[in-house]
Order: C-alpha cells, then structure tokens, then sequence
C-alpha cells in the first residue's frame, strides 16, 4: 500500500485515473500515478556433464530447501544478464546462456518466474551468501522432496523429459495458490 507519493510526499488515494481500469494509487496533490507491477524472477537451470546445479537456501523464504540459482532482476539489465549474475552470485558458477526455457506466472503473489537454459564454463562452484550448500547433482539424485518452490520443481521436471527426448522447448504455466 502506497501512502504518499513519490514524487511529493503528498498523501496518495486509491482511485481509478481517467483513461484506466484498475484503481492505482493517485498522489492527491500532483496527480501523480503510482504503478505497482509484477516482480521479474530470472534463474538457470545450468548443466556439467548431465548434472544440474542445485542451491540450498540460506534465506527465507524456505531456508535451508533446494533451489535453481535466481532471483530478482536488477533494473539496468536483460534477462539473461540477471539469470547470470544470479547464478554467479548464488553459486559462484560462470554460466553460458543458452535459450529461455520456461516461463511461470504466480499472479497471487505478483510474480513471474523466468529460467533459462545453460551450461557451466566449468565445474567450478562455492556457495554464496544467499546459499548454504552448492552442488552438482545427477538427476536421480535431486532431493524432490526437499525443493523450495513449485516453480523450481516445474521446471527441473520439465527439463529433465525434454532432455530425455533429445528436445528443448519452452515451457509456459501458471501456478495458483495451494
């Protein structure tokens, strides 16, 4: 909830501006509209010789479960930038991009998770602060029951049969609240 605005620390009021739909927060001095919009989540699914490198969280939320390196994308960078940086920062590991793979909406808590495809330069990792753990893991070795967001359970699963198949797509869903 916006309660002064931006711009001029005015109070700012619920309203629907001319020429909109949805109420938005109006400054009521300038008129100043202030947007609020879904956050971007970029990540990697990133490979070394058939394994896949998993994270365990040092953070909330879900501290201490498995996860894909990701997290917000930073103003100022492409996608594939942040799913990058993310990865570096999270496991120390240098990535090559390879291709966006799978695209989740969670409108509920306002989100949009973002992965895309890559390979390590190498099997060079350490964790980050945002991470207890690293590791490289072969696939019957993923701890399924100990994955930290459906998002991330998703795309591993959607991964691993198209990598089963030889093909790559890209992979679209929407999660709605448990």
């Amino acid at each position: 909830m916006i309660r002064h605005c931006q711009l001029c620390g005015s109070n700012a009021s619920l309203t629907v501006p001319l020429g909109d739909s949805l109420p938005r927060h109006v400054c009521d001095s300038c008129g100043h509209i202030h947007y609020e919009n879904p956050r971007l989540i970029v990540g990697c699914i990133a490979e070394w010789e058939g394994h896949i490198l998993l994270c365990r969280r040092a953070i909330e939320p879900q501290r201490g479960l498995w996860t894909l390196p990701a997290g917000f994308m930073e103003n100022g960078e492409s996608a594939a930038q942040g799913a990058s940086r993310e990865t570096f920062e999270e496991s120390g590991a240098k990535v090559l991009i390879d291709a966006p793979f799978a695209m989740i909406s969670i409108a509920h808590i306002n989100q949009v998770h973002l992965f895309y495809r890559g390979r390590l330069n190498s099997p060079d990792y350490r964790a980050g602060e945002e991470s207890l753990e690293v590791a490289l893991l072969p696939p019957e070795n993923i701890p399924w029951q100990d994955i930290a967001f459906r998002s991330v359970t998703f795309c591993l699963k959607q991964y691993l049969a198209d990598r089963s198949e030889s093909h790559f797509g890209f992979h679209e869903m929407e999660l709605l609240p448990l």
